[in-house]
């Protein structure tokens, strides 16, 4: 994935968005990602990525992307690839339409192509294959690590700078 646009030397603008019901297990996956990333220390000073916890209604978080105006939207969500749990995925948005949808108000493909033709830029979906989202249910242990294990690869990336 390209994350510069062709003749610029400024790092890319980087949106991480978190999507997801805390109260349906795996479901909460994208949004415990974001949370963790907004804790991390080594994320702090870098002023070209912006991470936003979107909830189950992400479209609530166009007013930020407007101000920041990214190059590169990373929605984070549980998505259902007919994969082992906790496989990691990245979808390019224009094959989401046929992808089951979770407890989202609005289709991610629907604000994926709002996004890109409202902002123009890049938008993709780190998606999180689930074991389970049930109501009152934690995380399961297969997605809990691969959580900490894209939240150690973004935090300890050189990508943002």
């Amino acid at each position: 994935m390209n994350l510069v646009r062709t003749g610029e030397s400024n790092p890319p603008r980087i949106c991480v968005i978190g999507v997801g019901n805390d109260l349906r297990g795996d479901d909460s996956a994208g949004l415990i990602v974001v949370r963790r990333l907004l804790a991390d220390e080594r994320l702090k000073a870098i002023t070209n990525l912006l991470i936003l916890e979107g909830g189950p209604a992400p479209e609530n978080q166009t007013g930020a992307l407007r101000i920041f105006q990214p190059d590169l939207v990373l929605f984070v969500d549980a998505a259902h690839f007919d994969a082992p749990a906790g496989t990691l995925q990245l979808i390019p948005i224009e094959t989401i339409d046929g992808m089951s949808a979770s407890s989202h108000s609005l289709p991610l493909s629907m604000l994926a192509k709002y996004i890109t033709f409202e902002f123009g830029c890049q938008v993709n979906v780190l998606g999180i294959q689930p074991a389970q989202n049930e109501v009152g249910t934690n995380l399961s242990p297969s997605v809990c690590k691969t959580v900490g294990e894209i939240v150690e690869h973004l935090a300890s990336t050189s990508k943002f700078q």
